[in-house]
C-alpha cells in the first residue's frame, strides 16, 4: 500500500460538477451534512442549470455545487475551489477556470469521449500536459470502476450509472477525512424499501473510498478540524427551510393559526413544500392555481382572524400587487415573501439576483408604503420571518420579507435558539366595540396610528373593508378630498413610526472616517469577508448591513454622513444605491453585478483598491 500524508488545513472549498442527472445536488448535500455533523463552520452554494431538461452533456444541462468548510468563522461558499470533480467535459469547461492554481482536478475520464467533447464545445481532449502542469488532475474511469464495483448485482447499466456520484462522494470522503456513516445512513433512509439500490449506492461509496484510499495516484489526505463554535445545539438549514420554521414559530407566538396561500415558484417552492410538513401545529398550506388566488387567499386568511402569508418570486410579486394593494388600502396584516431571482420575466428562473428592491418599494398604484424587510443568510431568514411577522401585526400592515436563491438554496449550520428568548406577539384583535356612542369606528386609530383587528362574526364589530377608500372615523366609503388626503398621510405616518420599533443600524469596524460599504440581503458574507481581510490589513473600512429598508433605521443619516466614502455592491444595476442617493442626499459608489452569481470576496477587494 501506498503511504499516504496527512496535511492539516484550515478550510476547504470544494465544488461538484455534472450534468443535472449526474446527482451533484445530493453529492454536495451529502458532503455538507456529513461536514456540518463533523463540527466545521460552512457556507455552501448549490447553482441549479436555468433550462429544464437540458440535453445531457452540454453547457447548458451543467449542474454544481459547491462548499466551504473550516475550522474558524466563514461567511461565504469561497470564491474559487480548492478541490473541482467535474463529471463530464461540459461540467469541466464551465467551471475550471475558477479552480485555484495547482488546486485538485478530478474528472471522470470516462466521460470525455469524442462525442462528449464536441457537445462541450471542444474540438480536442483538455486533458493536456497544458492543464496538468497547471493542475493536479485526476483522470479517474469512474464508469468503469463502479460497474467493476457492481458486476455481481442484477442490475441494468443505467441503474449502475446512477450511482457514480457516491463514488466521487466517497472519494472525496477519503480526501478530507470524511466519515461514511451519515451518508449510509441516509441512503437507508432515502431509498427505503428498495434494498438493491440501497446496497448498490453503498457499494458505491465505499469503492469511491477505497479507490482514493488504495491509489498510488493519491498520496495526501486532508484534515479540516472541528470549528470552535458558540456552544448550543446545531442544524445544518437552508434559506428556505428557515423561513418555514419562523412562520411556524411566529404562529405559535402569536396564538394564531397560520395560513399558507402560494403558487410554486422557482426559488420559493421549497416553503411551500417545508410547511405542508406542519399539519400538527395547524398550519394550512394551500396550493393556488395561480398568482394571484395565492395572495388574495392569505388576504381572505387575514380578514378572517389567521396569520396569513403568501411566497413567491419576482415574476409572481408582479401579479400580486393589485391583491397586495388591497391589503394596504384594509390595513390588514400580511406577509409576503419575494425569494429574488434573475429577471426580467421569466429570467434566469435558477439564478440569484437582487433586483425586485423597487418593485418591493413602488410597485403599487398610489400612495401605499409598507414595511419592506431583507434576510442577510439561511440563518438570518429565521429571525426576519419573525419580525416580518412583529411589524405586521403590530402595525395591521402587509409586510415584504426579501430573500434570494442564493439564500434560499445556500447552507450554514443553525444555532437553534432558546424558544423564551423569542418574545411573544401581540395582535391587535379586538372583541369589543371601540365607539360608546354608536357602530364600531374600523379604522379608530391608537397612538401608532394603528387601526384595530375586528374579526368577522364578532356581534356589535360590523365594518366596512375594501378597496375604495374609508372615512377616518366611521370607515364608511368616502370619495372626500380632504378625507382622502388625510387618510393617505395617516397611513404613510404609520409605516415611518416603525422607525421607532426596530434596532438603530449598527456598523461593524470604524464608527466613523475611511471608507463605509452599506450592503443588504445575500451580499452579506461576500462584504463582511472582505472587510475583515482589509481591516486585518490595517485598512480603515468598515460594514453597515441594512435589514430594514422602509422604513431606514432612524440614525441611518447620521451613519452615512459620518464617513469619507460610501461603496454600495448589490446585484443589481444600483437600485439601494439610488435609494440612498434620493433618500438622504449623500455620494455612494456603486458595485454591481448582474451575472446570476453571488459577489466574489476578491471583486468586491478589487473596487475598494480602485477608491481608496
Amino acid at each position: 500500500m501506498v503511504l499516504k500524508k496527512k496535511e492539516i488545513k484550515h478550510s476547504a472549498i470544494i465544488r461538484f460538477c455534472g450534468d443535472s442527472g449526474d446527482g451533484m445536488q445530493i453529492t454536495g448535500n451529502q458532503f455538507t451534512a456529513t461536514t456540518a455533523a463533523f463540527g466545521n463552520d460552512l457556507a455552501t452554494f448549490p447553482d441549479y442549470p436555468a433550462e429544464i431538461r437540458a440535453p445531457a452533456g452540454t453547457l447548458a444541462g451543467v449542474s454544481g455545487f459547491q462548499l466551504n468548510f473550516a475550522s474558524n468563522d466563514i461567511h461565504t461558499p469561497g470564491d474559487t475551489p480548492d478541490v473541482l470533480v467535474a463529471m463530464n467535459p461540459a461540467a469541466l469547461k464551465a467551471n475550471i477556470k475558477d479552480l485555484k492554481r495547482n488546486g485538485i482536478l478530478i474528472v471522470n475520464g470516462d466521460t470525455f469521449t469524442q462525442k462528449d467533447l464536441e457537445k462541450a464545445g471542444y474540438s480536442e481532449t483538455p486533458l493536456n500536459d497544458e492543464l496538468k502542469r497547471t493542475y493536479q488532475v485526476f483522470e479517474i474511469p469512474i464508469n468503469l470502476l463502479v460497474h467493476q464495483a457492481l458486476v455481481d448485482m442484477d442490475l441494468t447499466d443505467k441503474e449502475i450509472d446512477r450511482t457514480k456520484n457516491f463514488f466521487s462522494l466517497g472519494l472525496t470522503y477519503w480526501l478530507f477525512d470524511r466519515p461514511l456513516d451519515f451518508t449510509n445512513h441516509w441512503i437507508e433512509d432515502k431509498f427505503k424499501g428498495k434494498e438493491k439500490i440501497i446496497k448498490a449506492n453503498k457499494i458505491a461509496l465505499s469503492a469511491g473510498y477505497n479507490f482514493a484510499l488504495t491509489s498510488e495516484a493519491f498520496i495526501s489526505q486532508y484534515e479540516v478540524p472541528v470549528a470552535k463554535l458558540k456552544k448550543g445545539k446545531y442544524r445544518n438549514i437552508n434559506g428556505n427551510s428557515a423561513i418555514a420554521l419562523g412562520f411556524v414559530v411566529a404562529s405559535q407566538k402569536s396564538n394564531l393559526p397560520l395560513f399558507l396561500g402560494s403558487y410554486p415558484i422557482t426559488p420559493a417552492s421549497d416553503i411551500l413544500h417545508e410547511l405542508s410538513k406542519f399539519k400538527n401545529y395547524g398550519v394550512k398550506t394551500f396550493q393556488a392555481e395561480d398568482e394571484i388566488a395565492g395572495i388574495c387567499s392569505a388576504i381572505g386568511a387575514s380578514y378572517s382572524g389567521s396569520l396569513g402569508i403568501t411566497t413567491t418570486s419576482g415574476p409572481g410579486f408582479c401579479l400580486k400587487t393589485e391583491a397586495l394593494n388591497l391589503a394596504v388600502m384594509a390595513e390588514l396584516p400580511l406577509v409576503v415573501v419575494n425569494v429574488q431571482r434573475g429577471g426580467p420575466s421569466t429570467g434566469l428562473p435558477t439564478k440569484t439576483e437582487q433586483s425586485d428592491l423597487l418593485q418591493a418599494l413602488f410597485s403599487r398604484n398610489g400612495e401605499s408604503p409598507l414595511p419592506v424587510l431583507s434576510a442577510s443568510s439561511p440563518a438570518d431568514c429565521f429571525h426576519m420571518t419573525i419580525e416580518a411577522v412583529r411589524l405586521a401585526l403590530e402595525y395591521m400592515t402587509p409586510v415584504v420579507l426579501l430573500s434570494d436563491g442564493s439564500i434560499a438554496n445556500g447552507s450554514e449550520p443553525w444555532k437553534l435558539p432558546e424558544l423564551n428568548t423569542i418574545p411573544e406577539l401581540k395582535s391587535k384583535k379586538v372583541t369589543e366595540n371601540n365607539n360608546p356612542n354608536g357602530g364600531f369606528l374600523g379604522y379608530k386609530r391608537d397612538e401608532k396610528l394603528v387601526r384595530s383587528w375586528a374579526v368577522p362574526g364578532v356581534p356589535g364589530l360590523e365594518h366596512r373593508i375594501g378597496g375604495l377608500e374609508k372615512d377616518y372615523d366611521t370607515c364608511n366609503v368616502s370619495s372626500d378630498a380632504e378625507n382622502h388626503e388625510r387618510m393617505v398621510h395617516a397611513r404613510a405616518q404609520k409605516i415611518a413610526n416603525i422607525a421607532n420599533d426596530i434596532p438603530e443600524q449598527e456598523v461593524y469596524g470604524e464608527q466613523s472616517g475611511g471608507i463605509l460599504l452599506i450592503g443588504w440581503g445575500s451580499t452579506y458574507g461576500s462584504i463582511r469577508s472582505a472587510v475583515e481581510e482589509l481591516r486585518e490589513k490595517g485598512m480603515k473600512i468598515s460594514h453597515a448591513h441594512i435589514h430594514y429598508l422602509n422604513p431606514f433605521p432612524k440614525n441611518m443619516e447620521d451613519v452615512l454622513n459620518r464617513y469619507d466614502k460610501i461603496i454600495v455592491p448589490e446585484l443589481n444595476s444600483g437600485q439601494l444605491a439610488f435609494i440612498l442617493q434620493g433618500t438622504f442626499g449623500v455620494k455612494v459608489h456603486k458595485l454591481t453585478k448582474i451575472k446570476g452569481k453571488p459577489f466574489t470576496v476578491q471583486e468586491i477587494e478589487d473596487r475598494i483598491e480602485e477608491l481608496k
